[in-house]
């Protein structure tokens, strides 16, 4: 998984949690170790606003 510079609401620890856990055999970051370290103290989630609780009470 390339690690790379992005807005700081991207780099969160959710998105790494998320890669660790989807990895099937491996999973190798490949960026700056200081990036990787924010992400893992970077545990702030948003509220995601997808629709998705409206459309399936409408289906």
């Amino acid at each position: 998984m390339p690690i790379c510079n992005a807005a700081p609401v991207l780099l969160t620890r959710t998105l790494l949690y998320t890669a660790m856990t989807r990895a099937k055999k491996l999973l190798i970051l490949i960026g700056n170790p200081k990036i990787i370290e924010f992400m893992v103290q970077n545990a702030d989630s948003k509220k995601r606003n997808t629709g998705l609780e409206f459309k399936l009470r409408q289906g």
